[in-house]
């Protein structure tokens, strides 16, 4: 199984995606009265940066962003001030995480249902490090596969096992995670209709549909910014990358199924 060429430049061929940033977060483990992802970080606010390095691939022909209803006067500023057309859509966030990614889905449906869009990809605004490479890899391989997430294995966590059976891989989740649209877009339905709450995007595809979700190499450099101090080494990966995350992205060849891994979920 190969990964068909993309590039920082062009993105995966063919494929029209919506980009959802969730930012209904707040401050309060970072120290901060405000939502973290308002803090500014080296001239620009944490989810500009999300933003810019996303919306570099001309496959996202779509933008939606989730966040706090008290935050909206500021996002907006934030928005006419950082962001270069076209508008991004903001849209209020749920009480938890699957409720805002079902409230981006349902802003969306109306083009999701047209077939204006191929691909949804979710990503946290608080990791406004995620290289544009990374973003063409999940889109390209969601739009081959059906979903695509990106994990680090963790080598420092033990899981507990038969003696008579190798170890699991156990892994680390990261975002952004890309799935075809339409069956995400039925899968956050049933949900609905069920009051299930999923702990992040592929727990509610792994529940509701038979749809392949499959690994790619996450980037140790994809942070989160979570603690006062995660604001301090953002800064720093930033200016060693001279500023730039618009990467080529790597190819990969074969990569594991979703549901062959153990995971600890998305990094807080």
């Amino acid at each position: 199984m190969s990964t068909p060429a993309t590039s920082a430049a062009f993105g995966p061929s063919g494929v029209r995606a919506a980009l959802v940033m969730l930012a209904a977060g707040d401050g309060r483990r970072a120290e901060h009265h405000t939502n973290k992802v308002l803090l500014p970080l080296a001239g620009r606010r944490v989810f500009t940066w999300s933003i810019r390095w996303a919306r570099l691939l001309p496959a996202i022909t779509h933008t939606v962003l989730v966040v706090r209803d008290e935050d909206r006067d500021d996002v907006q500023e934030t928005l006419d001030r950082e962001v270069e057309p076209p508008a991004v859509q903001v849209v209020t966030g749920g009480d938890s995480r699957h409720a805002s990614e079902w409230k981006a889905l349902t802003a969306l449906e109306a083009d999701i249902v047209a077939g204006e869009i191929d691909v949804v990809v979710i990503h946290d605004a608080a990791r406004p490090l995620a290289r544009t490479g990374l973003f063409a890899d999940v889109i390209t391989a969601a739009a081959e596969h059906g979903g695509a997430i990106p994990v680090r294995h963790q080598q420092h966590l033990t899981a507990y096992r038969d003696a008579d059976q190798p170890p699991p891989s156990v892994v680390a989740v990261q975002t952004p995670q890309a799935f075809l649209a339409r069956p995400l877009l039925d899968a956050y339905a049933r949900a609905n209709e069920e009051d299930f709450v999923g702990t992040d995007t592929a727990s509610c595809i792994e529940r509701y549909t038979d749809l392949p979700v499959w690994c790619i190499p996450g980037d140790a450099g994809n942070i989160k910014i979570t603690f006062p101090e995660d604001m301090f080494l953002a800064e720093r990966l930033l200016a060693k990358a001279h500023w730039d995350l618009s990467d080529v992205p790597s190819h990969h060849g074969d990569r594991p199924h979703w549901r062959d891994l153990r995971h600890t979920g998305e990094q807080r």
